[in-house]
């Protein structure tokens, strides 16, 4: 089986591969860098985010030395903050652990924080050309449908059989190339959405071509549940252009970000009653005038919608104590959500306040 798949594969490849910049890079740091940007990441806005972290921290000792305040002000835009909490914590075990050196074997790597059997099987290919098949979602899909595989790829049994399949179709000769080969092909010509069936290599053998199932596979047995959160920012500016922030604690996507002082309701809320909460009771003094009222923000996440709003508020000074305070001119030194970064982009607070 291995023969005509793996074949046929890296020949499309070496004629499609696309000119990435870590494409023939053998250098696992730099490698592990990549995969963990593209996660949920597409390559278009990747490169940019990966060229910026190569040229920061050349080596793992780099990013191990840098403050996570700063790490995720680079990271800021691409969403998905654990990533590089897990990216400055992995680093930082590189070079307590291993003198920096990004370690060799599948068995280290995949004990690294932040990095599972996927990145894991890359790694050890790419920078070291190991055995390891990549099962990507790429992967489940071009495998799901070449096969005909109805076992769903999000359970426990589906993900094993993926593996073995991969496993058993790698040209262990050559897994680097192989894995890179096959994540393209899924990637650019056995897409989700209007893959080019007419013209695929495989479409002779393709048993979800042949039995029109293409669209149906891959299948996944689990529904996400979508739950709505409102969320009102209150942007508050004292006399001295003082801005109340605050560093995000709570271990969710946000951890370790920083933003302006946020009462949350259960639903839609009018400003007379945000006025009138105690949560806005807590950081503004009874003297104070709305100076802006932003336009509603929708901010999509794979188990959330957020409804976000933000008032500018002007007060002689800030009851809070226990908040984080900035100039309005050093916003630009903090991390926020990709969320408020859109605020700031479409609002110039100087102008307004």
């Amino acid at each position: 089986m291995e023969s005509w798949f793996s074949k046929g594969l890296t020949k499309w490849y070496k004629q499609n591969k696309r000119d990435l910049p870590w494409r023939s890079e053998t250098d696992p740091y730099k490698i592990w860098l990549s995969e963990i940007i593209l996660q949920q990441t597409q390559v278009a806005q990747g490169t940019s985010y990966y060229l910026k972290f190569i040229a920061k921290y050349p080596k793992a000792g780099n990013l191990a030395s840098a403050n996570e305040d700063e790490v995720l002000k680079l990271w800021q835009g691409l969403g998905y903050y654990s990533r590089a909490r897990n990216l400055h914590a992995t680093a930082k075990i590189i070079k307590s652990n291993y003198a920096g050196v990004f370690p060799s074997t599948y068995e280290e790597i995949r004990a690294l924080k932040g990095i599972g059997d996927y990145t894991a099987s890359a790694i050890s290919s790419f920078a070291y050309n190991l055995p390891f098949a990549v099962v990507d979602g790429n992967v489940y899909r071009l495998l799901s449908r070449l096969f005909g595989i109805d076992t769903p790829i999000d359970s426990g049994v589906g993900k094993k059989e993926f593996q073995a399949l991969a496993n058993e179709l790698l040209d262990k000769k050559n897994p680097a190339e192989h894995n890179q080969a096959i994540m393209e092909f899924g990637s650019q010509f056995c897409k989700p959405n209007n893959p080019d069936c007419e013209n695929c290599i495989f479409n002779s053998k393709c048993l979800a071509f042949k039995t029109n199932r293409v669209k149906e596979l891959p299948i996944k047995s689990k529904k996400i549940k979508i739950s709505n959160r409102f969320l009102n920012y209150v942007v508050i500016v004292d006399k001295n252009n003082n801005v109340l922030l605050n560093k995000r604690a709570e271990s969710d996507i946000w951890k370790g970000l920083y933003e302006f002082y946020l009462i949350e309701s259960k639903k839609e809320i009018s400003i007379d009653k945000l006025f009138k909460t105690p949560e806005f009771n807590k950081i503004a003094t009874s003297k104070f005038k709305l100076l802006h009222s932003s336009k509603n923000y929708k901010h999509i996440l794979s188990h959330q919608h957020l409804y976000a709003k933000f008032y500018v508020i002007k007060a002689a000074s800030i009851i809070s104590n226990t908040l984080t305070t900035s100039k309005i001119n050093n916003l630009n030194n903090f991390a926020f959500s990709r969320l408020t970064e859109k605020f700031l982009n479409d609002c110039d607070l100087k102008e307004i306040v």
